[in-house]
């Protein structure tokens, strides 16, 4: 038997079993969508995973090795017993989505999928080369998804056979948690392939704002930049990172200081999308800070190595 996978035997005539069983099929009827293919398995890929298995659907969860699938199983478990605590969900809702999860290695499985959404790091070249193959693979017709953060929605779809049924879905992270997702048009994305991604958002129980196709979208277009300016002023002696974060969240109120953030998000991640921002508007304004390069050449990546702005222990 694999990771966290489990025979349901013992749940059969269940009441709580069969209302699952009856969300499901309702899902089945209303959209058709009954398989959703996650392309990565990293955070935002395990994070998409865990919202759509909980929600009903049957998951293909997709990466190159099996230890990267395994490490996400275990973290989707662990976020799963979370939200048992905090009352969200029972011990049979877990045990169900997890169930639904069908971890793969083997690109050829994406073709029993109907919905499909690529989770892979935000390098341009990765992401077209993943988005190429599954495309390959896929069925005429179902919508491709990318969780791109800013790369441009048009430029992605023009790579595949599919612009019509190609679109953005910006989950925010951490998934499970966060309830915006920006959903993005590219040029060619059809009325129907928009009308299906925001029904899904709203299944996941989710909040789709439709934004236009541009560099960084709404949230990242302005949230880098403040990121920027932080690592800026701590770079030219302005405040240490302490500083520069107690002053965001006290008088600003925020619930992250900008740096706290950063090290959240990944420093790395960061310095790719102030260039896709660089680079799409041409602006000086969104130059990646040189200290935030220095940072990310150190292997200094924030929480995910141990080490960013700040020093993180068990890490």
């Amino acid at each position: 038997m694999r990771p966290f996978q489990t025979n349901f035997a013992f749940l059969a005539g269940t009441l709580p079993f069969m209302r699952m069983l009856g969300y499901h099929r309702k899902l089945m009827a209303e959209n058709g969508i009954t398989t959703v293919a996650v392309l990565g398995a990293g955070t935002m890929g395990n994070g998409i995973a865990h919202v759509f298995a909980r929600a009903g659907y049957d998951v293909i969860l997709r990466d190159i090795e099996r230890r990267f699938l395994d490490r996400a199983l275990e973290t989707i478990s662990k976020n799963l017993a979370r939200e048992i605590k905090k009352g969200k969900i029972g011990e049979p809702e877990k045990t169900a989505a997890l169930a639904r999860l069908r971890p793969v290695t083997d690109i050829q499985a994406l073709s029993a999928a109907d919905f499909a959404i690529e989770a892979v790091p935000e390098q341009l070249e990765l992401k077209l080369r993943v988005l190429q193959e599954a495309d390959a693979v896929l069925r005429p017709g179902v919508v491709l998804a990318s969780n791109t953060s800013s790369i441009s929605i048009t430029q992605l779809a023009a790579q595949t056979g599919r612009a019509e049924n190609f679109i953005g879905m910006h989950f925010m992270n951490p998934v499970p948690v966060m309830a915006l997702v920006e959903v993005i048009r590219g040029l060619a994305t059809s009325d129907a392939t928009f009308t299906t991604t925001m029904s899904l958002c709203e299944k996941l129980q989710k909040k789709a704002v439709a934004v236009n196709d541009a560099p960084g979208f709404v949230s990242n277009r302005v949230l880098l930049p403040m990121i920027n300016e932080a690592a800026f002023a701590v770079m030219e002696g302005v405040a240490a990172p302490e500083a520069v974060d107690a002053v965001m969240k006290t008088g600003m109120n925020h619930p992250m200081g900008p740096l706290e953030l950063a090290d959240f998000i990944g420093l790395d991640v960061c310095v790719d999308i102030l260039d896709v921002l660089y680079k799409g508007f041409g602006d000086s304004k969104y130059r990646a800070c040189p200290l935030l390069r220095k940072y990310v050449a150190a292997g200094w990546l924030g929480k995910k190595s141990g080490r960013g702005f700040y020093k993180y222990s068990g890490c």
